[in-house]
């Protein structure tokens, strides 16, 4: 269940708030080879089941934007902001790609409310989200995104 925050100006002075954890999302071939189709990144490393067996990994393994890109995903499942005309993806920053997530690896986020401001005529939050893999210590991805909430 997301940390619910009613309005984005409830968002002021939560920095610090932990959020999370996500459910477990399992990583299998069929996502792996629909980024690589989506973004005509084709190495073997992600989609060669065979020759991966016998690469440094043992299997596949998700391609680093991917992991990346499941931010977007669990954003949503840590935090939910209401009473807000729009909102904006500003973007990211500090991505780091800490691990690789094997093909048939479970993976959640957990987050963590950085900082909060005015900006812009809106509510800017930073939530910086760990992408954790089930089992390991270090985490596949870590990176802050930013939004904007505008009443």
């Amino acid at each position: 269940m997301p940390m619910v925050f009613q309005t984005p100006s409830a968002l002021v002075g939560s920095e610090g708030q932990k959020l999370g954890p996500t459910d477990w999302l399992t990583i299998d071939q069929a996502r792996i080879d629909g980024f690589a189709d989506c973004t005509d990144d084709h190495q073997w490393i992600h989609v060669d089941v065979d020759e991966a067996a016998n690469g440094p990994f043992g299997a596949t393994i998700a391609h680093g934007f991917l992991t990346l890109s499941l931010a977007n995903r669990f954003l949503p499942e840590l935090i939910e902001v209401q009473g807000f005309k729009h909102a904006v993806n500003v973007g990211c920053d500090g991505v780091r790609f800490l691990n690789v997530v094997k093909v048939g690896s479970r993976i959640r986020g957990v987050g963590e409310i950085v900082s909060v401001e005015e900006k812009g005529g809106g509510i800017q939050s930073r939530v910086r989200i760990t992408i954790e893999i089930e089992g390991e210590k270090k985490p596949a991805c870590v990176v802050e995104t930013i939004s904007r909430y505008f009443a």
